[in-house]
């Protein structure tokens, strides 16, 4: 996927070998480690043509063999969501620098000197959409509110079949953007088709959205998974948000809704809760404009917006210095030019 991504932008790009070993049966294990060392001097072959003087990590096993390969390169590494994955543990240990989406996650990163708070980067497309001008693209209603149900860009359907079968109840209050996913598009057709007509006007499902942006900048409240995203695009927006936590991975999403349930910003659902809680949980924000409003602003007590550019700052100073100077105030997680940024 990366490959047809990247290569459309003229960016160099090149693969190497590299399989995962957490939770791989004993058959597969040879092979993947066997992968994992073609991919190391794959690595070694390509950092020796590149010469690079940094290089950025954001996770995933095919990164292992590169931080191995260039462990003598200063590098940052990247943490998206609270907790991290094993192979982002792996790959601290090779990181000069460890930037973090927030302080809570150096809880498991040692020595902590090392941390460095950025926040979430996000897309600087999403910035340009204020709501009348969103609600006005997506054809809703300006004044109703709109729930935005998003299971993320392939959909999820042990979410959307919930909703599909609240929808009546639900479009009585509001309207809503649903984003599916291509697979349960033809679900959610079908669905609208079987509204009465002053509903089906209210309800707005389509198989994906490219302007994102406006779908934030529209919404009142979300439901949706808690990947890393919603770390970063929920504060931007203020977004309060019910969470629905994957349930067939390792406990990631669990943690990134625990955090923001804790900071107030948020609800939590687990996923065999949504048939009978759905419904009441929505009604009870909806109808309740204060609790509605002290999760919105705890929401927007979160955001970062120059995460982006914190950084990019990281990297240009690892770059120019080898990060000698990194860790000069990581305790309070901001780097200096940072702080002198914002003031």
């Amino acid at each position: 996927m990366e490959e047809d991504l990247v290569k459309p932008t003229g960016i160099p790009f090149s693969a190497i070998p590299a399989a995962g070993i957490h939770g791989v049966g004993v058959r597969a294990l040879p092979g993947n480690v066997a992968r994992l060392v073609r991919g190391t001097l794959a690595a070694r072959s390509i950092l020796a043509d590149f010469e690079p003087e940094v290089m950025l990590f954001t996770g995933g096993y095919v990164a292992a063999p590169v931080s191995v390969a260039g462990r003598r390169i200063p590098s940052l590494l990247y943490v998206p969501d609270i907790e991290p994955g094993l192979a982002l543990k792996f790959l601290a240990r090779f990181a000069t620098a460890i930037a973090l989406t927030s302080a809570d996650s150096r809880q498991y990163f040692s020595p902590a000197a090392k941390t460095i708070v950025t926040g979430y980067p996000v897309r600087p497309e999403l910035v340009d959409w204020q709501r009348e001008s969103a609600r006005s693209h997506l054809g809703l209603e300006p004044d109703r509110f709109t729930l935005l149900v998003t299971g993320g860009s392939k959909g999820a359907q042990t979410l959307n079949a919930p909703v599909f079968a609240a929808l009546q109840q639900l479009l009585a209050d509001l309207q809503i953007v649903h984003i599916t996913g291509q697979p349960d598009w033809p679900s959610a057709q079908a669905a609208q088709a079987g509204l009465p007509a002053e509903l089906a006007a209210r309800y707005h499902p389509m198989p994906y959205l490219h302007e994102m942006g406006a779908a934030l900048a529209a919404a009142d409240l979300a439901v949706s998974r808690a990947g890393a995203s919603t770390l970063g695009e929920y504060p931007l927006f203020g977004l309060p948000a019910i969470l629905v936590p994957y349930p067939f991975a390792w406990r990631y999403q669990k943690v990134n809704a625990n955090y923001l349930v804790e900071h107030n910003a948020g609800m939590l659902l687990e996923t065999d809760q949504l048939a009978q809680q759905l419904v009441p949980t929505v009604q009870s924000l909806s109808r309740n404009p204060q609790r509605l409003h002290e999760m919105r602003q705890a929401m927007r007590g979160l955001a970062r917006p120059q995460a982006a550019e914190h950084l990019a700052d990281l990297v240009r100073e690892l770059a120019k210095d080898g990060g000698a100077h990194l860790g000069d105030d990581a305790n309070q997680g901001e780097s200096r030019n940072r702080v002198q940024r914002e003031r």
